[in-house]
């Protein structure tokens, strides 16, 4: 099986594939309606910040176990950082 590392990596790679796909897609002209249009924009908007929010956990560590009992992702209607 494997490690964490490799699999959050294969992850943020499958991610940056399918928006790119999605860029030459739209580039492409191959989009023939608004309604295609507006889903695969967000799809990539989704795309872009699950892996902003990976990012973003490699890079302040998943968790601090002082604030977060534990919890990975602290999903909250506060979004500022906390002290």
């Amino acid at each position: 099986m494997l490690d964490e590392i490799n699999l959050i990596t294969k992850i943020q790679k499958q991610l940056k594939e399918s928006y790119q796909q999605i860029g030459d897609a739209m580039i492409g002209g191959t989009i023939d309606n608004m309604e295609k249009y507006k889903y695969m924009l967000g799809q990539a908007h989704a795309y872009q910040y699950i892996s902003g929010e990976i990012s973003n956990l490699l890079n302040k560590g998943a968790t601090n176990g002082k604030d977060r009992d534990g919890k990975v992702v602290d999903i909250g209607k506060d979004r500022s950082p906390k002290a």
